[in-house]
């Protein structure tokens, strides 16, 4: 399978580039877990923004996820396949959403995020089993996002 997806990529176009987290949705092992690690430069650098481009950012990085996704899982053939990590990267902005970040909290999203992400509680199944094509291959891990958002605000107010 490795050099059959391999052969229908090219990390060349921008669009597959960014829809497989510049190449570590292509690790083989647990690649939902590798993009959400390729968001964290990304939030790094978010950091540095006020909270109205940090929010914009965000809605960019999902409406051009619909676009990117929609166009990697035809040249794969696979709805959803699991090389197509952008959603985790978008999926991660939504996490921090109004977080401050730093060590603690990227620490904690993370977690928060793949825990989301990977056991799909209620909505989040429904809506992976129920939408297709590029918003429902985004929309899931948007879910899974404002879940540990709010997971985080939870700690942050109660806990820490």
């Amino acid at each position: 399978m490795e050099k059959q997806l391999r052969a229908k990529i090219s990390l060349k176009n921008p669009s597959h580039l960014l829809a497989f987290g510049f190449g570590s949705g292509l690790i083989p092992l647990m690649p939902g877990t590798f993009g959400s690690l390729a968001a964290i430069p990304i939030l790094i650098g978010m950091s540095f923004l006020n909270t109205s481009l940090f929010i914009v950012v965000t809605i960019l990085a999902f409406v051009l996820g619909i676009k990117l996704c929609q166009i990697a899982s035809e040249a794969l053939g696979s709805h959803d396949h699991g090389s197509i990590v952008w959603d985790e990267i978008a999926g991660m902005m939504v996490t921090f959403l109004f977080v401050p970040i730093d060590a603690l909290s990227l620490f904690l999203g993370f977690l928060l995020f793949r825990f989301f992400d990977i056991l799909k509680p209620w909505p989040i199944n429904v809506i992976d089993q129920k939408v297709h094509g590029g918003f429902g291959i985004m929309i899931d891990d948007i879910v899974a996002g404002a879940m540990a958002c709010l997971s985080l605000h939870f700690i942050y107010l109660f806990i820490i």
